[in-house]
């Protein structure tokens, strides 16, 4: 650790990071991590891939990672330096861009160094002899199989001895041997390397021999161009290390009628609820997998994308896809990122989603190509009455919890296209707004004097009713009505609450508020106030959150001619309502609650 400061102080202050790296007692009280670089199928080439790194970087180690795979780390550092660290490092072409962060838990005995100067960590003490090829022949492929998929570990068969050294001669003939695929394979891990920058095509012409020199010489061999047997297992070992690290490895769910390859050691099978099948974290990265599986049409497809993008698992910020049969949607916030593709083949949707912590962008990018090359579809799709005993929620969907904005409060339309009128608070801090859940809007104006906002919605709409503002004065006692999502959609539609008019002015003589008496929930700020004629006297405002305890069934309501002014200063005209008859109730509630939309702020 000592080391690592003195030799990243200077890149860190240029590239203007400002961190410190902490010392090893202040270890003991945080979690620590490390950045693995490489991983080998041997102990000796882990050892001398150790070697080879610890001569240009300090803090280098070496652990058995189990399987008969040996890791090359360097470390260990607090989560948020690590990040940091791999930024550095990765920049300056120190380490491979696919090197990523992996946890003490993981980590078997150490190799490298031995002595006083070994680092510590929680590695488990012992590595347990790898599973061989016929093991795993034996083992469950399918949730019928003790009720749930297989989800050890990768299995692995016992590793090769080290492969000779070859002369380039020999290294020419072995190579002659390779199909298209692999050379492409070869190109692939190249290119991920740093090392080459042309096409995959799988032709080893002047620039794939170039690279193949420069990654020897970095790798510490004779740089003949020409990759023998052993440094070509090499190379791939430590582009598949991302995979390796994972446990991919491919699980049949036969209820789900879904084959794919998954990372088997970080996520495990929890349970049904259809259309999903749930594979839930299991290890220290936070992933998890759904399965998607249901019959259906082109129909049922539209609404599985629009369902998905309700759900807390997938973010509003990312590109979204639907053409044809199929889908796509991806996600991502500060927390994770989210991939969600779906088909419609044979009245089967089938698919996947995948959630991946956040800043691990490389490691994700490999699992998740691996996961769609590796989809296929079998017969069968889950019964929609699998999971049926799981207890229901509201809130969730599918076992899922759905997307829940920070605030929603009523507003109500002022014109035929759907500008809105509503409470100040509940568009404040957002980063999204919507009327009823399913349409954009922005904000157009705000009257902070008068606690209200008025939106624009980012397409037209067509309203049931429009607002028409009363051009008289009330009477002191007359009845009055609130048309609000009392509890903030809950119920799906607005409902009216009665009342009188107590006085055409507030409290404290503002002559723009009037006092009701009238008993509101928070939803229903925002929302209209209307008279026995249907004209809008004015809108409802939200309880003050002040210091002041008022009565019950005290409210108060921003009137007519100050919503009228915030509209002309807009820029939009509104309808005025002359002095009419009273409607009957069924007229009014249905007039109001035309008119009444649910206004939401997203985080």
């Amino acid at each position: 650790m000592k080391k690592l400061i003195a030799a990243l102080v200077l890149s860190l202050q240029a590239l203007a990071i400002g961190f410190v790296v902490p010392a090893q007692a202040q270890q003991n009280t945080q979690e620590t991590v490390w950045i693995q670089v490489a991983a080998r199928p041997s102990l000796a080439s882990a050892s001398a891939e150790a070697r080879a790194i610890a001569a240009r970087l300090p803090d280098v180690a070496g652990f058995s990672l189990g399987g008969g795979w040996y890791g090359v780390l360097i470390g260990p550092y607090t989560r948020e330096d690590a990040n940091r660290v791999l930024q550095v490092y990765r920049s300056e072409g120190q380490i491979p861009r696919d090197s990523f962060i992996a946890f003490p838990a993981n980590l078997r005995t150490q190799f490298y160094p031995l002595g006083e100067d070994a680092a510590q960590t929680n590695a488990v003490p012992a590595d347990p002899a790898p599973q061989t090829a016929e093991t795993a022949a034996t083992a469950p492929t399918s949730p019928e199989a003790d009720q749930a998929p297989e989800t050890a570990p990768l299995v692995i068969a016992d590793p090769a001895p080290t492969l000779p050294d070859e002369t380039p001669a020999q290294a020419r003939r072995s190579e002659s041997l390779l199909s298209r695929d692999e050379r492409k394979d070869l190109q692939t891990a190249l290119k991920a390397a740093g090392f080459y920058t042309s096409a995959i095509d799988g032709a080893f012409g002047r620039g794939t021999r170039s690279s193949m020199a420069d990654w020897q010489v970095s790798n510490g061999y004779e740089a003949t161009g020409v990759l023998t047997t052993a440094q070509r297992q090499a190379l791939m070992d430590e582009y598949n290390a991302p995979l390796i690290s994972v446990g991919m490895r491919r699980i049949t769910d036969e209820q789900a009628g879904i084959s794919l390859e998954i990372p088997a050691a970080e996520v495990a099978f929890a349970r049904y609820e259809p259309p999903f099948a749930h594979y839930d974290s299991s290890g220290d990265l936070g992933l998890r997998v759904l399965l998607i599986s249901q019959r259906g049409d082109k129909r049922t497809l539209y609404g599985l994308y629009d369902i998905m993008q309700t759900l807390e698992i997938v973010p509003l910020e990312g590109p979204r896809s639907r053409s044809g049969d199929s889908f796509t949607l991806e996600g991502r916030n500060s927390r994770f990122t989210s991939f969600t593709q779906a088909s419609l083949k044979n009245g089967e949707i089938k698919g996947f989603t995948l959630i991946w912590p956040a800043n691990d962008e490389a490691r994700r990018s490999r699992v998740l190509a691996a996961m769609q090359d590796s989809f296929e579809r079998r017969d069968g799709v889950l019964d929609d009455a699998a999971g049926a005993d799981i207890q229901q929620d509201i809130d969730l969907l599918s076992g899922l919890e759905i997307r829940k904005p920070k605030m929603s409060r009523s507003g109500f339309f002022v014109s035929s296209d759907g500008a809105v009128v509503t409470t100040s608070d509940v568009v404040q801090g957002c980063t999204r707004v919507t009327l009823d859940h399913g349409y954009t809007a922005e904000v157009l104006a705000r009257d902070s004097k008068n606690g209200l906002a008025i939106l624009r919605p980012a397409q037209a709409l067509a309203p049931m009713a429009v607002a028409e503002l009363s051009g008289h004065s009330p009477r002191l006692q007359s009845d009055i009505a609130v048309s609000g999502f009392s509890y903030e959609g809950v119920l799906g539609a607005p409902s009216l609450t009665w009342g009188k008019l107590a006085d055409v002015k507030s409290l404290d003589g503002n002559p723009d508020v009037a006092r009701l008496e009238l008993t509101a929930q928070s939803g229903d700020a925002g929302g209209p106030v209307v008279d026995a004629s249907g004209a809008v006297l004015g809108m409802l405002l939200p309880q003050a959150a002040d210091d002041r305890q008022l009565p019950d069934g005290v409210s108060f309501a921003v009137n007519a001619a100050a919503i009228r002014s915030a509209l002309d200063n807009a820029g939009l005209s509104v309808q005025t309502q002359p002095a009419g008859a009273d409607l009957t109730n069924q007229a009014l509630t249905r007039r109001a609650t035309g008119m009444t939309v649910l206004v939401s702020c997203w985080d």
